[in-house]
This record gives C-alpha cells, structure tokens and sequence, in this order.
C-alpha cells in the first residue's frame, strides 16, 4: 500500500503520521507573573529599588489584563448560551407557518397562498400575481376600509379559473384611494417552514418554495 506524502497533510493543515500535536501554553498566568515580579524583586540594585508606585502599577496593570481576560470568557460563555438557545427557539418553527415580508408566492400542487398588506388608508388594494415569464395571471383587489392590515387569499387559479402548475409567482400590490392617488405597497406572505440554518451572523428559516429568510424577519407565526 502506498504511503501518504507528508506535504499532503501539511496543505490541509494536519499533522503527518507520527508527528507530534503537543503545543506548549504560551499564555503567562498569575503565578508566572508573580515569579517574574519576584525575580525583579531579586535582582534590584540595591541602591536603586524598585520604586512602589512602579511596583503597584505592575500590579494594576496585571489585574486589568487579568480582568479583561476573565471578562472575555464570560461573554464567550454568554453568547454560547445566547445561540444555543436561538437554535431551539428555531427549532419550535419547523412545521408551522409564518409571516415574512416578500415579493413572491409559493404555489404548491394543491391549495393556494395568503399573506397581507398594510394600507395607508381607505380605498382599494389591487394585488397583481405573474408567473416566472413576468406575464401576469391574476388580479384581486381588496376593499381597505381604513388604514391598516388588509389580508388577501389566492386560490392558486388565472382569471379563467385554470389550475396553475405549482412554482414560485411575483405578487406586486397596489393601493388606490377615493382621490386616484396610487401607492406601492409592501407585501407579507405566509410560508411553511421546513428546516432552520444556522448562519454566521444568526438563524435562518427554509420556507417551503421561498427560500431562505433570516428568523427576525417574521412577524407572525401561525
């Protein structure tokens, strides 16, 4: 059998057969800098000692680092808990649905897509659905009768009451009030999640035909 080449390990950071992985702790301790005080201490002129204000900034200045270090390790400690614990509170969401800002809808082979709006007013919000081609395929509008949330529901038909195949479709919503004024709004839709990513700057929900949404995007969950 042939041997691996030890530059093999090398390039991929390892250690080669038989080569040693001990590492000496090169950190200085408490006791280490109290030896090396002593030993200043020792061998002091004696006509010329040390003098205490120097000695006791020595000090001080050990504690503080001694102190940051300490501190350091407290917040590492803290910040694993802190993500341990968001990866359980992701974890709850898997399966369930929830309401995220987006301008897509998720068809699947059965059922329809929902989300919401926020109208600036009375009036009316017409909501636009296109396939991927950007041809639109459904209009709905939606009566707003003041200023706040307005839901709409979208069977997962064209105009002509045809089926459409399962995909991902744009939404666009518009909203008009008595005067003409017309408005782009903002969309919310509702999407399963189906499993969560832990990335390097927090979580992440895989939402059933959407993608990925980082979790403090939700804002509702069902």
């Amino acid at each position: 059998m042939s041997s691996i080449p030890s530059d093999v390990y090398a390039s991929l950071g390892l250690a080669g057969p038989g080569a040693k992985t001990d590492k000496k702790d090169e950190s200085m301790g408490q006791a280490d800098f109290l030896r090396l005080m002593t030993e200043q201490l020792k061998h002091q002129d004696p006509l010329k000692p040390m003098e205490n204000s120097a000695f006791l900034g020595q000090l001080a200045q050990f504690s503080t680092v001694q102190g940051i270090q300490d501190l350091n390790t407290a917040v590492g400690g803290f910040a694993s808990a802190q993500n341990a614990d968001q990866i359980m509170r992701g974890a709850t969401l898997v399966g369930r649905d929830v309401l995220v800002p987006s301008g897509s809808l998720a068809l699947g082979e059965d059922g329809g897509a929902n989300g919401v709006v926020a109208a600036p007013g009375p009036g009316t919000v017409v909501f636009e659905i296109a396939d991927a081609n950007g041809q639109p395929v459904r209009q709905i509008s939606v009566p707003a009768a003041a200023a706040g949330e307005v839901a709409f529901a979208w069977d997962g038909n064209d105009a002509a009451g045809n089926r459409l195949p399962p995909g991902k479709y744009a939404l666009s919503a518009k909203h008009s009030d008595a005067t003409g004024n017309v408005t782009d709004l903002d969309s919310y839709v509702q999407a399963r999640v189906e499993s969560v990513t832990v990335g390097s700057d927090g979580l992440y929900l895989d939402l059933r035909g959407l993608g990925t949404a980082p979790i403090d995007h939700v804002l509702r969950i069902s």
